[in-house]
């Protein structure tokens, strides 16, 4: 089996031209797993160790590959796809990407395109440093400002930093190899309370300072959920080579301690990753959203989560329409014995398995803003049904038919005798026509052609009446058919009586669950948006306690907009 994966796959190849390209073999791993998935990527400098971290959220001493050297390990983005520990049924993937500002490289656009897709694909995101978090530990993350440049929330964004909070993953800092005290003057400070300080704006009105604060300001405008965690050095230097051969117990303890730390946090608060409206990803939909994000970037375009969602509905619901259809027919195949004793029978047996194919199809369709999809599915459930009464019809005309000729034998028999040709034959003839059309009447199980197969035996049988000269008998065959053709009437109307009201149900069941879809839809949308507000408005109230007035009302005008 592909899942779990015993090691990480290479989920994104970076060539040494620097052109990014998928690896099939991560692809079909991620199309295998069915289950929701906590996406969490760590990105930063080269050589801080990233890999370790990895390594120990995966609960393991090996994997991501590690070095001992300045060259740099890890190209392009790995994957490691794992049961979640502490949530059952759900999928942790962790993405290992290549270091930032690699000597050995030499391309800054090509880091930046890294760092965008890890930012893309995860709905956790790791930034790894060393040291502390001062004006050059900011500065490696100027590619934050560039990210305008490189993602789109929308097809058509006239502020696309607007739109970021939505879509972007939480943000947790790791500096690693930290060695100052949490102390501002003669205060203790929280390692939360530090990152808050280091991202506040500083007052001034130089290049520098401006440059400084449009960086700050858009790690506390795109990611309104931050952590930071401070590690020391695990180890003395001689030993950090062999950081894969060491013991637990060789680790300094105050490093263990605040790795720990970092894992329990990323186990129990990293969120599953989940889509604009709320819809969770699963390893299905995290390699199509890969698939779009690369192809976009090979292509020289800019990576669009909108436009990346909406293929991804398509192909997730043009799935959940043929899911659907074949729960339905798996259920008519199974709950239904043709020839049903009536159509009622199997109109029964149907709405309960219209009921579960509709149940499957919006516990899988999503972005189905126009239901096209969700009319298709009613398209096709009826063809299905439609199909089925035919089937059903044709079972019975067969069982019928077989019925009566099985009955009139003894009569063929008499006929072959010409026993109804002798004087009092036409009596004889009409008695055991009659006892054929009782015993066929009190038959079981011939189903809903009964009538109509009924009148066509006694039609095709007028011939051998005349051939007998047996007027009496021709006479009561002539009754016998007007009987036949009203009941098969009768029997028409009601089923299309039948039919109207299965279509109009069936039409109900459909409106009634997309009002509960719509309504749920509704509110998700709603929460989204007031978590953009208080977002928004926590940041205005910062924004003028610090006295950026400027900065305050353009905020303030972006909050207008959102409560229009």
């Amino acid at each position: 089996p592909l899942f779990p994966m015993p090691d990480p796959l290479c989920l994104v190849y970076n060539s040494d031209d620097g052109m990014l390209s998928l690896n099939p073999m991560a692809l079909a791993v991620l199309h295998g797993v069915t289950q929701p998935m906590v996406v969490v990527a760590i990105a930063g400098p080269y050589r801080t160790g990233k890999s370790f971290l990895m390594n120990r959220l995966a609960q393991k001493r090996s994997g991501f590959p590690l070095g001992p050297t300045v060259k740099a390990q890890t190209k392009g983005i790995w994957m490691w796809c794992l049961p979640h520990p502490h949530q059952p049924g759900v999928v942790l993937t962790l993405l290992d990407t290549e270091g930032l500002s690699d000597p050995h490289k030499g391309d800054s656009s090509n880091d930046a395109w890294i760092f965008t897709l890890a930012l893309l694909l995860s709905s956790t995101l790791v930034y790894n440093s060393v040291g502390t978090i001062d004006e050059k530990a900011l500065e490696q993350l100027r590619l934050v400002t560039e990210l305008t440049e490189r993602v789109h929330v929308r097809v058509k964004d006239a502020d696309p930093a607007a739109e970021f909070v939505r879509v972007f993953p939480g943000f947790v800092w790791a500096v690693r190899d930290f060695t100052l005290q949490l102390r501002d003057d003669e205060r203790q400070l929280s390692e939360d309370e530090y990152l808050e300080e280091a991202l506040r704006q500083r007052h001034g009105n130089g290049r520098a300072v401006q440059a400084s604060n449009e960086l700050r300001r858009c790690l506390r405008a795109f990611f309104p959920r931050r952590k930071l965690f401070v590690l020391k050095r695990p180890t003395d230097d001689t030993k950090l080579a062999q950081l894969e051969e060491l013991r637990e117990d060789e680790l300094q303890p105050e490093f263990r301690r605040q790795a720990d730390a970092f894992c329990q946090y990323i186990w129990e608060e990293a969120p599953v990753k989940v889509l604009p409206g709320g819809r969770q990803v699963t390893g299905t939909a995290l390699a199509c959203l890969a698939e779009r994000y690369v192809e976009a970037i090979a292509s020289g375009a800019v990576p669009c989560v909108e436009s990346a969602v909406m293929a991804l509905a398509r192909s997730e619901n043009t799935a959940a329409v043929a899911a659907a259809v074949a729960e339905y027919r798996q259920g008519m195949e199974q709950g239904l014995v043709l020839p049903t004793a009536s159509r009622a029978v199997l109109v029964a047996v149907h709405e309960g398995c219209e009921h579960r194919a509709i149940n499957i199809f919006l516990s899988r369709a999503f972005s189905d803003s126009d239901r096209s999809y969700q009319c298709q599915l009613m398209v096709e459930l009826e063809a299905a049904k439609e199909e089925f009464c035919r089937r059903n019809e044709e079972a019975s005309e067969q069982r019928c038919r077989e019925v009566l000729q099985e009955l009139w034998q003894d009569v063929e028999l008499r006929l072959q005798r010409r026993d109804y040709v002798a004087p009092g034959g036409a009596r004889l003839f009409q008695e055991d026509l009659g006892c054929v059309l009782e015993a066929y009447q009190g038959w079981p199980d011939k189903g809903v052609k009964a009538e109509a197969v009924l009148e066509e035996f006694l039609r095709e049988r007028q011939a051998l009446v005349h051939a007998l000269c047996a007027a009496e008998a021709q006479m009561e065959l002539l009754e016998r058919q007007r009987a036949a053709a009203v009941a098969e009437e009768a029997a028409a109307k009601e089923a299309a009586a039948a039919q109207l009201e299965e279509q109009r149900r069936s039409l109900e069941e459909h409106k009634r669950q997309l009002e509960q879809r719509m309504l749920k839809e509704q509110r998700v949308l709603l929460e989204e948006q007031d978590r953009v507000l208080a977002h928004h408005l926590q940041e205005q109230r910062a924004l003028l306690q610090d006295g950026f007035k400027r900065e305050a009302d353009v905020l303030r005008r972006q909050i207008e907009q959102l409560q229009e």
